[in-house]
Order: structure tokens, then C-alpha cells, then sequence
């Protein structure tokens, strides 16, 4: 579970992506021995920048992949996909996992509170609801890391914050209390998880939790001028709008399509996916970034 140095093996895989690269930043920053487990075809020169063992792999053989997670003290995924990866890949990291003796795995949740979510409402929400029934039934420790949304979309990706007609997008209350965490933090907070051998099996983090009222007197007191709420309708008008937009839009291939941020959004804005308790105090040592400090980096 350690190397000579007794430093503990975490294999991360998933680390090309803009997640995974944070958790192999802070997991390198942590002086862990991480061995990051890429496809042939990745491209690698970011992620072994830094300072972590990259090593291609070929995914769909079970039995090199067992061998490159033996003696790992806790396996990440930092994967992100539609079923071909969030259940079948992670899927085939998992049962490696058990095979090596493996104990500690924390799948690619970083998500809303979908335990709380209603099934059959959110496309990528209920690939994660299947992989943690798979992972319930296997015989490992795993840990899901929830963190809500990323903090990073309210800088123009996220429709809640609108700059150009300065106004503030809500579907139903604007006194709805809203999670959101940056992806450095989410990182952070996953790199300390790795290496804590204590961890439950979810752990619920929200960097800051703001409402769009909240949101509107930030963006005032940030520009100096007055950002209107508009709300466009309820969460049922929402929901209508989900329909349309996966009948003339589908885009069944796409991880991220304009209608699954939709049913991200309704989630949040219906607080099915609340977070809470929350256990941002595990690790006291991290610090977090607030809604306030992302949105005045964009404007500055």
C-alpha cells in the first residue's frame, strides 16, 4: 500500500481530463506515489508535467489491469463519459480493483446529491445512481464525493448568471439555497479523501451556497450596477422546456448537451440535489473559493 519511502500508491485514472489533471496536481503537491493509468491514444505530456508516474494501459485487458492496481492504496476516477464509461470502464477499474485487493475506491461521482434525486430526471445522474449499486454490491470501500455544482460554469457556461443583459436566471424561488464548488477545490478535497483511510461512503462538500437573490446583490455590489431576477417560469415550465429541447436537439452521443445542463439546473433549482450535512471541516487545512471570488476573477 506504500513504497519504500512510505509514501501511500494512489492510481488515479481519468487523469487527462480537467478534473482528473487537478487531482493529479494536488495528490503530486501531497508527495502521494500516484501512477496515472492512460489509454494508449491520450495524450500525456500535460498530465505528466505534473510530476506523477504515467502509465498506458489497454483497459479491456483484465488481467494488466489488475496487476498495475495491486498494491494501490485507493484507486480514483476522475472519468467522465456516458454508460460506454461511466459504467462499463469504470466497471472494468472497479472489478480490477477487488481482483488486486484494492481497498479503497472513489468512483466519478462529483455531482449533485443524486441519493436524493428523483430517477428518470437526469440522464447522467442515473448512470451514477446504477455504478453505486454495482459498487454497494462489490466487496471494497468506496467513497462518493458530491460537491454540487462546479463554481467554474457560474463564469458564463452555467444560464443563472447573465452579464450582457445583467440579469439573474431562476426557476422557481429565488431564496433557493444553490451548491456550488470550483474544481481546484473539488480536487483538493478528493486528493486529502484519497489519502484518509477513514472515509464514509459519501462525503458532501459545497465550496459556497448562494441563492439567486444572493447572486444578484453580488453581481451589484461587483459592477456597480443593479442585476435583475427573471424567472421565466417554474420548475413544471422547466421540465416542458427539457422535452423540447431533447426532441429537437437530442444528441444522444453528447456528454453534456444543452438539455442535460437543463436537468442539472432543475435539480438545483427544485433543491432535489441539496447537499447536506455537509463535511467541508474533515480537512481543515483546505481553504474554499466562494461564489463572490469566481465571479469578480471573470469581471476583473
Amino acid at each position: 500500500m506504500t513504497d519504500i519511502t512510505g509514501r501511500a500508491r494512489i492510481v488515479l485514472v481519468g487523469g487527462t481530463g480537467d478534473l482528473g489533471l487537478r487531482i493529479a496536481r494536488s495528490l503530486a503537491q501531497r508527495d502521494a506515489d500516484v501512477l496515472a493509468l492512460v489509454r494508449r491514444s491520450a495524450q500525456v505530456s500535460t498530465l505528466s508535467s505534473t510530476g506523477v508516474t504515467v502509465r498506458t494501459i489497454d483497459f479491456d485487458d483484465a488481467g494488466a489491469l489488475r496487476e498495475a492496481l495491486r498494491g494501490a492504496a485507493c484507486v480514483i476516477s476522475a472519468l467522465n463519459g456516458l454508460a460506454g464509461t461511466i459504467l462499463d470502464l469504470q466497471g472494468c477499474v472497479l472489478d480490477a480493483a477487488v481482483a488486486a485487493g484494492v481497498p479503497r475506491f472513489i468512483p466519478s461521482d462529483y455531482s449533485l446529491d443524486f441519493t436524493k434525486t428523483r430517477p428518470g430526471r437526469n440522464r447522467n445522474l442515473d448512470l451514477r445512481r446504477r455504478l453505486m449499486a454495482r459498487i454497494d454490491a462489490a466487496p471494497i470501500r468506496a467513497t462518493s464525493i458530491l460537491n454540487g455544482a462546479f463554481a467554474d460554469l457560474l463564469a458564463g457556461q452555467a444560464p443563472i448568471v447573465l452579464r450582457g443583459p445583467k440579469v439573474i436566471l431562476h426557476w422557481g424561488s429565488a431564496d433557493q439555497p444553490l451548491d456550488f464548488t470550483t474544481k481546484d477545490d473539488v480536487a483538493d478535497y478528493t486528493a486529502a479523501a484519497a489519502l484518509d483511510p477513514e472515509t464514509p461512503r459519501i462525503l458532501r462538500i459545497a465550496g459556497d451556497v448562494v441563492t439567486p437573490r444572493g447572486l444578484a446583490a453580488t453581481m451589484q455590489l461587483l459592477t456597480g450596477q443593479r442585476f435583475r431576477l427573471v424567472r421565466p417560469g417554474g420548475v413544471p415550465v422547466l421540465s416542458g422546456m427539457i422535452g423540447l429541447a431533447r426532441l429537437l436537439a437530442p444528441q444522444p452521443g453528447s456528454v453534456f448537451p444543452a438539455w442535460q445542463g437543463m436537468q442539472y439546473l432543475r435539480d438545483m433549482m427544485e433543491g432535489r440535489g441539496k447537499l447536506e450535512p455537509l463535511d467541508n471541516s474533515r480537512y481543515p487545512e483546505l481553504s474554499w473559493t466562494s461564489a463572490r471570488q469566481v465571479l469578480a476573477d471573470v469581471i476583473a
